[in-house]
């Protein structure tokens, strides 16, 4: 199973969200120096490490931002430990106006 398929089942799993976007941004990335990292030392965009996840869920609600990023950075820890290098979230609850 890919990474983002392991990423968009655990965030169904645990959110139940009624909308889920995971992009593979890994691409617009290639030429980054990642030295002092388990990367590449210049990244060349292949691979699944930098990933954009928009998220709609009934569990963010009444939740702060910070708080939303946590529980999904906690959620997906195992990825971040094993290659996961970045990811950028985009979470709201039901309601909530969102830029995509």
């Amino acid at each position: 199973m890919s990474r983002q398929n392991r990423i968009e089942t655990a965030l169904n799993e645990r959110f139940t969200p009624e909308r889920l976007v995971v992009i593979n941004e890994s691409h617009l990335h290639a030429g980054h120096n990642h030295s002092g990292s388990e990367h590449h030392e210049t990244f060349d965009g292949t691979g699944e490490t930098h990933f954009r996840i928009r998220i709609v869920a009934e569990a963010f609600a009444g939740m702060s931002r910070i708080n939303r990023h946590r529980a999904v950075n906690e959620l997906l820890k195992t990825e971040l430990d094993s290659g996961l290098h970045a990811m950028a979230v985009e979470a709201a609850a039901p309601g909530e106006a969102t830029r995509w």
